[in-house]
Order: structure tokens, then sequence, then C-alpha cells
């Protein structure tokens, strides 16, 4: 089992218990997953640009990507329907709690000029939004076979209510929050 999960089933569980109030174990929020994607706009020219992004997402998430397409055709973007777009990875158990552990104590700490993740990044329904610019914060990433540098989004969706729920369980997973 993960460190993370470890701490999640024990120090988490209590200190969100006596925080909220909650009378029942099952009313914690917890992480229910985490959501990795990787928008690739340069892929309708060169589909070769598309692999190389799968590759790097499958490197980090540590699990097979599935390639995103266009829902609708737009003119202006020289973009058809069904044209491959971009990629993502759902990480949910074991992978995700492994995913969050190095992503908050190995990468985070990597950015360039790094004061915090943005605190209100919430979107009202406690998921919690993240911009990454660059993949080369993450250690398994290789420096020297890096054609481009790619920014994703992750998203951490929790069975939280409200923001403030969800703030205090990434809180408690020690994501850097900016004062």
């Amino acid at each position: 089992m993960s460190r993370l999960k470890e701490l999640y089933n024990g120090e988490i569980k209590e200190a969100m218990m006596k925080k909220f109030g909650y009378k029942n174990e099952l009313q914690i929020p917890k992480l229910e997953k985490v959501i990795i994607n990787m928008g690739v706009g340069e892929a309708k020219e060169n589909a070769k640009i598309l692999d190389s992004a799968v590759k790097d997402m499958e490197t980090i998430a540590g699990q097979k990507a599935v390639i995103t397409k266009a829902k609708k055709s737009i003119a202006n973007f020289k973009l058809r329907e069904g044209m491959a777009i971009g990629c993502k990875v759902t990480l949910r158990g074991e992978k995700m709690y492994e995913f969050v552990d190095r992503l908050i104590n190995l990468a985070l700490p990597r950015v360039r000029d790094f004061r915090g993740v943005n605190p209100n990044a919430f979107d009202g329904r406690g998921n919690y939004a993240l911009g990454i610019k660059e993949q080369l914060i993450f250690p398994e990433i290789e420096y020297d076979k890096i054609d481009k540098v790619r920014g994703m989004d992750v998203v951490f969706v929790t069975t939280a209510k409200t923001d403030e729920e969800a703030r205090e369980l990434l809180r408690l997973f020690n994501m850097p929050f900016a004062k």
C-alpha cells in the first residue's frame, strides 16, 4: 500500500472527522480519481507529435493513455471532427495515490520559481484543477529525449461536497497551496 493511502486511512480521516464533525466514516471525502490531460494542437499537421506526447504521458502516469479526438469541426482552427488532438489518462486506486505522491513531493518542487499552487482553482463541487507548464518536472522524463516542452492539466476528482472540504483534504495530502 502506498504511503499516501496509509496516511489517508490514518491521520487524514481523523483530522477531517474532527474539523467537519462527521458522524460516519463514510461521510469523509476521498480522492476518487486523477485525470491527466494533454492537448496537442500541433497534432493536426504532424501525427508523430501526438505519438511522442502519448509516450511522455504513459511514462509519467505509468498507464496506457487514450487518444482524444475533436468533437466538432472548427474552420478557424483548421480542425475536423474526429481528428486526434490530444491524450488523457484516468488514474484510480493505487496508481492514483502513487502519482499524487510523486507530483506533490518530487515534481512540483522542481518547478522554476515555485511559490505554491493556486488555492482557488476549485470548481464549486469539490474538484481541483492544476495546470503544469512543462513535462520536464517529472523525474521519469529524460531531458535529452524531449522533442518539445508540453504542458498538461491535472484534475483531482474528490467525493467532497464543497470546495472547503476538498481544499482541506488536499492540504492534508501536503498539496503546496500558495499563501
